[in-house]
Formats: C-alpha cells, sequence, structure tokens
C-alpha cells in the first residue's frame, strides 16, 4: 500500500525539479538577454569613430524592456482570438502576464522619461528631472504618453480593452523613432508601426501559443492551434521583412548598404538582427514541416521553443539599436 504514495511523492519530487530547471533555464536567459543591449554599445563602436550617448548601454535595455512589455500582451490577445477558433479546445488558458508586462513597461516608460526629461541625459538625482518640461517638447510627450499608455493597460480589468492603450504605444514609438527633422517621417512612422505591430504578434503570440499548449496538455487541439499560428506568423514575417528592408534604405543608401553594415555601429547590430531574425525564420519553417509531416505534429514544439528564444535575441538586439547613432546618409 506504501508503494503508490512512494510513486507520487517522487513525480511530485520529479516534477518539482523539472520546474526549477525551467525557472533557472529562465534566468539564465533573461540575464543572457540584458547583456547584448548592456554590453553591446561598445562592442558595436569598436573602431568606427563613433560616439554613443552618455547611459547608451541603459536605455537600450530600457527599450527592450519595453519591447517585450509591448510584445506579451499584444501576443496573447492575438493567441486568445487564434484559441477560440479551434474546434474542441479545452476552454482554459494559462494565466495572463499582461499586469506583469504593464508594469514592466510601466517601469522602463518611466525612467526613459526622466532621461528625456533631463535634456536626453541620465539623471543623476530627483532634482535633474524636469518634469514639466517634458510637456513642452515633442519627445517628451510621447514619453509621457507611453507611462500613461502602460499604466492604462495595466488598469485594464478586460483583456479585450488593452487593445487601445498597447496600440498607443506602438503609435509612440514610431513617431519618436521619426523625428520631424527626417525625411518623410510620416512613411517612418507607418513603415514602423507595421513593423512594430507584426513583431510583437509574432514574439508575443508564439510564447503564448506554447504556454496555452502546455496548458492544454497538447493532443490534437494543441496541433491545430499551432498549426493557425504558424500560417499568420508566415504572413508577419514577409511584413517584418518588407518593412525592414524599406525602413533600412531609407536610413542607408543602397550603394552605401554593404559598407555601412560592418563599419558603423548600426549596421552592425542590424546585420546581428538580421542574422537572428533568419535563425528565427529558420526554426519556424522546421516548426512547420514537423506540423504537416511528422507522425507526431506536437515535435513541432522542441523548434519552436527555439525559436522563442531567438526571438528574445531580437528583441534585446532591437533595443540596442535604438540606442546607437544613426547612419551616415553618405552621397
Amino acid at each position: 500500500m506504501t508503494r503508490p504514495t512512494t510513486e507520487v511523492a517522487d513525480a511530485g519530487g520529479s516534477g518539482r525539479r523539472t520546474g526549477a530547471g525551467r525557472i533557472a533555464a529562465v534566468l539564465v536567459l533573461v540575464t543572457l538577454g540584458a547583456l547584448i543591449p548592456l554590453l553591446g554599445p561598445s562592442a558595436a563602436l569598436h573602431e568606427t569613430g563613433e560616439a554613443a550617448a552618455p547611459g547608451a548601454g541603459g536605455i537600450a535595455l530600457l527599450r527592450a524592456v519595453l519591447f517585450a512589455a509591448l510584445s506579451v500582451p499584444v501576443g496573447e490577445l492575438f493567441v486568445d482570438r487564434l484559441a477560440h477558433r479551434v474546434p474542441g479546445a479545452a476552454d482554459v488558458r494559462p494565466r495572463s502576464w499582461a499586469p506583469y508586462a504593464a508594469a514592466a513597461g510601466f517601469l522602463a516608460a518611466l525612467a526613459l522619461a526622466s532621461v528625456v526629461a533631463t535634456g536626453n541625459l541620465v539623471p543623476h538625482s530627483l532634482g535633474e528631472i524636469d518634469v514639466g518640461g517634458l510637456y513642452r517638447s515633442r519627445d517628451g510627450k510621447l514619453a509621457l504618453l507611453e507611462v500613461n499608455a502602460f499604466l492604462v493597460a495595466g488598469l485594464c480589468a478586460r483583456p479585450g480593452t488593452r487593445v487601445w492603450p498597447l496600440a498607443a504605444v506602438i503609435v509612440a514609438e514610431a513617431l519618436r523613432a521619426h523625428p520631424t527633422t527626417e525625411h518623410t517621417p510620416l512613411l517612418g512612422s507607418a513603415l514602423t508601426v507595421v513593423h512594430l505591430t507584426c513583431a510583437a504578434l509574432w514574439t508575443g503570440g508564439l510564447l503564448y501559443a506554447l504556454r496555452t499548449l502546455r496548458r492544454w496538455g497538447g493532443g490534437t487541439a494543441g496541433a491545430a492551434l499551432l498549426g493557425l499560428y504558424a500560417r499568420v506568423a508566415v504572413v508577419l514575417l514577409a511584413a517584418i521583412t518588407a518593412t525592414g528592408v524599406c525602413s533600412s534604405l531609407r536610413r542607408m543608401p543602397p550603394e552605401t548598404v554593404v559598407e555601412q553594415l560592418t563599419t558603423t555601429a548600426y549596421g552592425r547590430v542590424l546585420l546581428a538582427k538580421v542574422l537572428l531574425v533568419a535563425v528565427a525564420a529558420v526554426l519556424a519553417l522546421i516548426a512547420r514541416t514537423r506540423l504537416r509531416r511528422a507522425a507526431d505534429p506536437l515535435t513541432a514544439c522542441a523548434p519552436a521553443r527555439a525559436e522563442v528564444v531567438a526571438l528574445g535575441a531580437v528583441v534585446a538586439v532591437s533595443g540596442l539599436l535604438t540606442a546607437l547613432p544613426l547612419p551616415i546618409r553618405w552621397s
């Protein structure tokens, strides 16, 4: 009579060890991801003759956190809609990470706003922060919009109502990235809106899809959900690629792209981002192939998990990219 009890105890202990191992792996990956924006500026700027803004590493990390905080709730909303289209799916979902993401995004946006309030310098005391000055500049107003949008997103009780504050963050980021002094800033902002939206759907959507599969325990419903996501992800990747190429060519004319990809900090990090996206795309292709041809479609989860890691690195590199000097438009 004691044997079943022992087996249950062993299974519980094994489950706890597995859970602890997963938590440790996540912590390691998050730490490595944080090192990319923190240490990236010095590596990217090495022997380029360019100078980064003060605190570029910290700003890059905050931008990466902001992008991740945006991707999580956007992906949850996206995949939740897909899950409702899966026949016979269980009416259960994993616990939402949206409130935690909103809190992280709020803190990151608040820290970035404090930098804007000190004239784009890292503040060393509260007295250096001119909060009122935020209302007198375009960048300040956009920074405040992002802070308030994440705050509202965190206070929203119904998931569907988070769409609007999250959309406000995307628009604010797109406008911030293309100041009015830039050539055709509205075109650049439109490209960024599409690029950022599709990237958030791809990254956050895959993360939530895998969490939902685990909650459902796999099965045919899980495979169907992953298949639905994969079909949309192809369109998202195409849109990300098209807008990314157009945005890059706006900042680096075609005749200078090859040289600037290796001789400028922006070009080097952009090249790293392209390679990471290519890795994620290959992993997505492998997962899609397994979904279609493997005897057990859920074997696609393994490359999909690796794809999430690659996309996490893309988010970190994207944060770094925003903190580096823009490339020179050589004639």
